[in-house]
């Protein structure tokens, strides 16, 4: 059933499933991220066959067939949302509309899509399991605390970063130096990095490196993380309620002020003039 936010007095069309059975896959009007822990499945998705053995994720769109046909010793847990949860939210708690354009996240989406049926179980590295697995703990926790006024905040915030390096893992499933670093940073771009952490993490010297990803990424190494970093803060920005502190603590940057310059001279634009002008929202006369 979809949740009711007890602080606002709305409906929230999510759910989290603390044991996912397998039975009612994919769910109506849902997208569906589970995440197996424990044993393994088999079947057939989009009468393609399928195995997927713990730890693994798997994504289902609601017009996905899937079915399972053994389970050995499975344990999984769900995450479902209807599209509309990816609208922005309004800015005043009183209003609940949205307009129709308005701006949606569209991180991980491509997990969702079958052009590729085999997308649906991402790949995931031993270094990002922890870290997803901690996300995805922390968002289930969410869903059922309602601790206070900004738990959708955070939901959407996890599901961000959960879906946006299932993504990136998926794309660079074959990994050369760059992709190591990529996933690194990807996994730990909150943390404070440095330039030897990330020629650490290639086994590469600075220069090498550098070089490696100006032409894989247009960026130095550090400077992609830069980029990275302010990708994510977009997001949050425009898709949660974050205060400029909480996003800055979030994406890496030690001060909210050091972060307000930071964005302002990459963007052209204030934090807060940014989520207004992406915002949408609709007023009732």
């Amino acid at each position: 059933m979809p949740q009711v936010d007890r602080h606002k007095n709305r409906t929230v069309n999510i759910e989290f499933t603390a044991v996912e059975d397998f039975s009612k896959l994919p769910y109506p009007e849902r997208l569906t991220l589970i995440l197996i822990t424990s044993g393994s499945i088999s079947g057939s998705l989009n009468k393609r066959p399928v195995s997927i053995s713990a730890p693994a994720f798997l994504c289902l769109a609601e017009d996905d067939e899937m079915k399972v046909l053994e389970k050995h010793n499975v344990a999984a847990q769900s995450f479902r949302f209807h599209l509309e949860f990816l609208n922005t939210i309004t800015l005043s708690d009183t209003q609940d509309y949205y307009l129709p354009t308005g701006p949606s996240i569209q991180t991980g989406l491509s997990l969702f899509q079958r052009d590729d049926p085999y997308i649906a179980v991402p790949y995931i590295t031993e270094k990002a399991y922890p870290l997803l697995f901690e996300w995805f703990f922390i968002l289930g926790m969410e869903v059922h605390a309602q601790s206070d006024a900004s738990w959708v905040c955070r939901v959407k915030k996890y599901l961000i970063q959960i879906l946006g390096l299932l993504e990136d893992l998926n794309r660079n499933s074959e990994q050369s130096p760059v992709d190591s670093v990529l996933e690194y940073i990807h996994t730990n771009y909150s943390r404070k990095l440095s330039l030897d952490d990330l020629t650490n993490c290639a086994h590469l010297n600075r220069v090498t490196l550098n070089k490696l990803f100006q032409e894989r990424c247009g960026h130095t190494a550090m400077g992609y993380l830069f980029s990275h970093r302010l990708k994510v803060a977009s997001e949050l920005l425009t898709h949660t309620g974050m205060k400029l502190n909480e996003i800055a603590r979030a994406t890496g940057f030690e001060y909210d002020t050091y972060f307000i310059k930071q964005f302002t001279a990459k963007k052209g634009i204030s934090p807060t003039k940014y989520r207004n002008i992406t915002r949408t929202f609709a007023r009732v006369q």
